[in-house]
């Protein structure tokens, strides 16, 4: 049973002694994961990061392997090139006094990421749960929208992780409603979808990131971390949705990767939806289509084979108000 006092989200979560939150699609996503890790963890829970990585894992010391596919980021690892979020979250984390390993997936297809989960909760002794993260919503789209936004590696860690039964929690949150406008998603579509998720049972609400809160605190001092880490290339996302937290609105700057368009920053981004990943993965039209694929380009190319077959797209809608 849930309660108006404690969110759904955090329900299912509640008998959870060990946590894994994974950032689904790459990049930057596990910062929008340290919110929800800070809170768990305060509340008693073991909890763990780990990221789908978009460094170029394969140029570290063999020293930081757990196993093949699971890489043990450290503050101190070395890597070539200053991208590398996993790290700059590390060493965030070791500034602050926390745990301060990350553990990073290579940017493969479903067969070997979901043996790389396999290996890393193994590691750690097991988890009861794991929270995939998005930076966005388009991990919520079913395949038959007018835009799916950026998919592979949202489509990847889903189908990933659906897999992994053992796993009695298995959970979505998404931060950044409205961020991937800028990829074609048509967020009135991702309300059709939650509406749908919430007839079944699997919508599991949302909650919003407070700014005078500990872990509102903290995650706008990891943004800013990670920007002043990855000046070239700071996350469009993270940055969003740290305006947003902080209040702002509207057409705000915080980054020269935005020049050319126009952002619309508002509070709906600084809210986390939930919902329950196995139903997610229930509803998806074309998951099952990557279950055998080892490489993310197949991915790219099953979804774009599965969108030639649609005998038609659902068209954006707009808000009525």
């Amino acid at each position: 049973m849930f309660s108006l006092l404690e969110p759904p989200f955090l329900s299912r979560l509640r008998d959870a002694r060990r946590i894994l939150v994974a950032g689904a699609g790459g990049g930057f996503d596990v910062y929008a994961g340290l919110p929800p890790a800070l809170a768990l963890r305060a509340a008693g829970k073991e909890v763990h990061l780990s990221n789908l990585s978009f460094a170029d894992l394969y140029s570290l010391d063999q020293d930081v392997w757990v196993d093949q596919d699971v890489a043990a980021v450290r503050p101190d690892t070395e890597a070539r090139g200053d991208y590398f979020p996993e790290r700059s979250l590390a060493r965030w984390l070791d500034q602050h006094d926390l745990p301060s390993t990350v553990y990073a997936f290579p940017l493969t297809g479903v067969q070997p990421l979901r043996d790389a989960y396999r290996t890393l909760i193994g590691h750690l002794g097991g988890v009861d749960a794991v929270v995939l993260v998005n930076g966005g919503t388009d991990i919520l789209m079913r395949g038959d929208e007018h835009g799916l936004g950026t998919p592979e590696e949202d489509m990847v860690s889903l189908a990933a992780v659906n897999g992994l039964d053992e796993v009695p929690v298995r959970l979505v949150a998404c931060l950044g409603f409205g961020v991937d406008a800028y990829h074609g998603v048509n967020h009135a579509l991702v309300l059709e979808n939650l509406a749908a998720l919430d007839r079944e049972g699997a919508y599991l609400g949302a909650f919003s990131l407070p700014r005078e809160s500990r872990e509102g605190q903290l995650y706008l001092d990891a943004v800013a971390h990670a920007q002043e880490s990855t000046p070239d290339r700071p996350s469009i996302v993270n940055g969003s949705v740290a305006a947003a937290v902080r209040g702002d609105f509207g057409d705000v700057r915080f980054t020269e990767r935005t020049r050319g368009g126009e952002l619309f920053i508002n509070p709906l981004m600084a809210l986390y939806f939930c919902v329950d990943a196995p139903a997610l993965a229930r509803r998806n039209l074309y998951l099952d289509r990557f279950e055998k694929t080892s490489l993310i380009r197949q991915v790219g190319s099953l979804i774009e084979e599965f969108r030639d077959e649609l005998p038609r797209q659902r068209p954006p809608r707009a808000y009525p108000h």
